[in-house]
């Protein structure tokens, strides 16, 4: 097992403030959005809620590349193994994936469980292999996190590490079957709620805390992948308290510029005192 050195991150790879957008359509089913993949031209993106519902849209932007409306948007549920709609307590999926291939995956942390289904189209479904840990993972902090890298190899971790002292396991799905890959220390109150695999080969992690009436705090970090495990930790950017709203999913893209965008999506728990909310940040040269 590998844990990550309990090193303070770089400061050489900080992400600026970029634009924020929040919207909401009329539907009972809209909100709680936990899982985001953008396309690679940064307009079409996709997303997942955790009561099951898969979401696709375009991202409008203006001249300076910032987030100024939302069109398109379709909503579906994601259907079950069995192409029923997805059974009570099987519907909290929180992670999304999207190979170059146009596979979907999503993660689950109710009934602990990552799902493939072959395209966009949702048309099937088939359930992957489960790993050990699964089982004793707790209910509602489970499989958070879901990237995928450019072999196809998918990388999960829960949101939750069983103790205050215990690390973050990271497992890796690849030739059929799950193995940890690497494992964070668990060294404050953030929580991973997001992943991805960057344009550069990198892993980006989007984690969280609530930061009690003053509202969550949120941070990302990068790190390099190796055959060994993570290296070379970067602190990206860490939000104060209440700057952002419950950011949960993460996508990280190139854009026209050739510079490394983070756009981040908030799950606003269907509560009227929270939003649903387009944050990005674009990674300073």
């Amino acid at each position: 097992m590998l844990v990550a050195p309990a090193t303070s991150a770089q400061d050489d790879g900080r992400a600026d403030f970029a634009s924020r957008f929040a919207w909401s359509i009329d539907d009972a089913d809209f909100g709680g959005w936990s899982g985001l993949e953008i396309a690679p031209d940064g307009r079409r993106f996709f997303a997942v809620s955790d009561r099951g519902s898969f979401m696709s849209g375009t991202i409008r932007r203006d001249e300076r590349n910032r987030i100024v409306a939302i069109d398109d948007v379709t909503l579906q549920p994601l259907p079950h193994s069995n192409g029923k709609p997805l059974p009570r307590y099987f519907t909290d999926s929180e992670g999304l994936a999207i190979s170059h291939t146009g596979e979907v995956f999503v993660s689950f942390e109710a009934e602990h469980r990552v799902m493939r289904y072959p395209s966009v189209s949702l048309e099937s479904a088939t359930e992957l292999p489960a790993h050990g840990s699964f089982e004793r993972m707790k209910n509602n902090s489970s499989l958070e996190a879901l990237a995928i890298d450019a072999d196809g190899a998918l990388y999960t971790m829960p949101e939750r590490s069983g103790g205050a002292n215990r690390p973050f396991p990271i497992l890796r799905f690849k030739d059929g079957a799950w193995t940890r890959y690497h494992s964070l220390k668990r060294e404050d109150d953030f929580l991973p709620v997001g992943a991805d695999i960057g344009p550069d080969g990198r892993f980006y992690l989007l984690e969280r805390t609530l930061v009690g009436i003053f509202g969550f705090a949120a941070r990302v970090r990068s790190f390099e992948m190796t055959p060994q495990g993570l290296r070379n930790e970067m602190q990206l950017f860490r939000s104060p308290a209440g700057t952002h709203d419950n950011l949960e999913g993460l996508a990280v893209w190139r854009d026209d510029d050739g510079k490394i965008r983070l756009t981040m999506i908030s799950d606003d728990n269907f509560r009227f005192f929270q939003k649903t909310e387009f944050v990005e940040y674009v990674i300073a040269e």
